[in-house]
């Protein structure tokens, strides 16, 4: 099993890029593990306060069981993946079964941040975007899947995603054996991916 992990800002092309990835190999082939659905439970938390959660940094997430999880998948063990509610700001009740695959993607704005996790990679990715760029995606994400209005979205990216970036996702760059400009449009780098990731699986 390779385990790949992709990190990036948030609105730089992740998830084109890990479809363009997964649509390169025959399907079932590949699974996905997104970072997200591993956000600790907020439950606890009066809903009035939930807003203020700060989801870019990486105390953000339950690293343990991301670890557990991945560590089982390569024991050839399913897992049942949490998923989580960006509406309510909780873990749902609901899961995900995932079955080990040949391929393991791991993406999220914080992968490369963990040691532990970036130790069990076999290949760490970054994509990479212009600034402006991934707060054009966001304002249009945000407004469209999660109610927010475009100027809560501004005074959240200036408040919260730009100082997490400059403070954790970006210095996690250095970590990458491969950054990827321009996200899923780079289609010369996904190349170079997918290629090596048919080389390793070859051996």
């Amino acid at each position: 099993m390779l385990i790949i992990g992709i990190a990036g800002g948030t609105g730089s092309g992740k998830t084109t890029v890990v479809n363009k990835i997964i649509d390169s190999f025959p399907a079932g082939e590949v699974a996905v593990i997104p970072q997200d659905s591993y956000y600790k439970d907020s439950s606890h938390i009066p809903v009035a306060e939930r807003s203020r959660i700060n989801f870019d940094e990486p105390a953000a997430i339950e690293w343990t069981l991301l670890v557990e999880h991945l560590r089982q998948l390569k024991e050839g063990k399913p897992v049942e993946m949490p998923t989580y509610s960006y509406l309510t700001c909780t873990r749902q009740q609901e899961t995900v079964h995932v079955e080990p695959r040949d391929v393991v993607i791991v993406e999220g704005i914080l992968v490369l941040t963990d040691p532990v996790i970036r130790e069990m990679m076999d290949v760490k990715c970054f994509v990479d975007a212009d600034p402006d760029d991934r707060l054009i995606r966001v304002i249009s994400r945000d407004c469209i899947e999660r109610g927010r209005t475009p100027q809560m979205v501004i005074d959240r990216y200036q408040n919260v995603l730009k100082p997490m970036h400059c403070m954790y996702i970006e210095p996690s760059k250095r970590f990458a054996d491969l950054i990827i400009p321009q996200g899923g449009a780079n289609t010369v780098a996904i190349r170079l991916l997918t290629d090596y990731i048919e080389s390793r699986l070859k051996k």
